[in-house]
């Protein structure tokens, strides 16, 4: 099982060498990637920013049920908020959402072309297939970020919603929790890891659909096994990046 494993690892770092060997033509590859952005970004947006609102408030909530004891600022419900949305649940959480729906399409989608034999037909007529359908999945996630920030910023706006109009806090003090002991290199920090997820996100599930065999069915399992790999890879990608990011 340890030589499976070795061995898909090596053919995976010869994809990405071969991704960016004879690229396809600009004026193809231009609108290759617009209707990327459009599937993986654009039609993204909307799932994000309802999950992000929400877990937003839940999150301001909880920190609010949770201060008991009087002597505690209830400026801590908008820094803990903070804290949280930026740090760990807009870059991650989402990166792993996302693994379920943009991965598993990316799966699903080269996946089909590979048991229709488009794939092979593309290789026929000389196209470099790796960079025909997988460079512009990864040009158009190089987009990611905005999708994170905008994450970020209705957390925190759903953590304000609910703590305002909860009356959990006045609105001065979760404003003056959220400037509290601001670190801007948080911020530099959580783009880091989105960057290192939205490479993630384009090649693992690319690599699961093209090297799949077999008909139908075997496309639903291989975009199961590219969710449950890419899920792996970010969380463990978020360990090490924290290690060398944060501790110091």
């Amino acid at each position: 099982m340890i030589i499976r494993y070795l061995t898909q690892i090596g053919r995976y770092f010869i994809m990405l060498k071969e991704i960016f060997n004879k690229p396809t033509k600009w004026s193809y590859m231009k609108q290759l990637i617009l209707k990327e952005i459009d599937d993986l970004i654009i039609g993204s947006l909307g799932i994000v920013a309802f999950i992000s609102f929400f877990i937003g408030g839940v999150v301001a909530i909880q920190t609010a049920l949770n201060l008991t004891n009087p002597l505690i600022p209830k400026t801590l419900i908008a820094f803990a908020t903070r804290q949280s949305v930026i740090l760990e649940f807009a870059p991650t959480f989402i990166s792993i959402i996302m693994a379920g729906k943009v991965g598993s399409f990316i799966t699903s989608s080269i996946g089909t072309m590979r048991v229709t034999e488009q794939i092979d037909a593309l290789e026929v007529m000389g196209v470099n297939s790796l960079n025909y359908l997988v460079f512009p999945k990864i040009a158009a996630l190089m987009l990611y970020p905005f999708v994170i920030a905008l994450s970020m910023f209705l957390g925190i706006l759903g953590g304000y919603m609910a703590s305002v109009y909860g009356d959990l806090t006045s609105s001065d003090e979760f404003i003056t929790g959220l400037q509290t002991d601001f670190i801007p290199f948080h911020i530099v920090y959580a783009f880091i890891k989105t960057m290192v997820y939205a490479f993630i996100l384009a090649t693992i599930p690319s690599f699961h659909g093209y090297y799949m065999k077999g008909g139908a069915l075997e496309v639903g399992k291989a975009s199961t096994v590219s969710f449950v790999w890419t899920s792996v890879v970010v969380i463990l990608m978020n360990f090490i990046l924290t290690q060398l990011l944060l501790s110091s």
